[in-house]
């Protein structure tokens, strides 16, 4: 069974086949392409940076907006973000310690991808969902 997603046609939107700048074939682009996905894939990398997105949060607030997170994951994801440079660790002087953590400039860069996210996200996110029972049920796999 061939399932189509309409992006069949849409191939000389980006290259026309010629030698040009912006073709998905260039290795350069490939790797800077692998890169950004790297430094943004992982379960819960989106959903702690669109948290952080309202400002610096300390740890255990963090955790609790990202239920059901564990402490362990969390803290795996935010050392991974540190890394790659999307997010600060700011220790309070307070006592019982205090993490903060806090969107960088680089992240903050991030804003209109993640705009054009939600914006996709309201357009085809529920016909997504409506389309993938549709196929279910009539494939009879519901």
């Amino acid at each position: 069974m061939k399932i189509e997603t309409g992006m069949e046609n849409n191939t000389t939107d980006i290259c026309d086949g010629g030698d040009c700048d912006s073709c998905p074939t260039d290795p350069a682009l490939l790797i800077d392409s692998k890169q950004a996905i790297h430094a943004l894939s992982g379960k819960w990398k989106l959903e702690i940076l669109f948290t952080l997105m309202h400002g610096g949060v300390r740890f255990g607030a963090l955790r609790r907006a990202l239920v059901p997170i564990t402490q362990h994951m969390l803290t795996a994801q935010l050392r991974e973000l540190e890394h790659d440079g999307l997010v600060s660790r700011k220790v309070l002087a307070e006592k019982p310690l205090q993490v903060e953590y806090e969107l960088t400039d680089s992240a903050w860069g991030l804003t209109p991808a993640f705009r054009e996210l939600l914006t996709w996200s309201k357009t085809y996110g529920p016909r997504r969902s409506t389309l993938v029972s549709e196929t279910t049920v009539g494939a009879g796999l519901a």
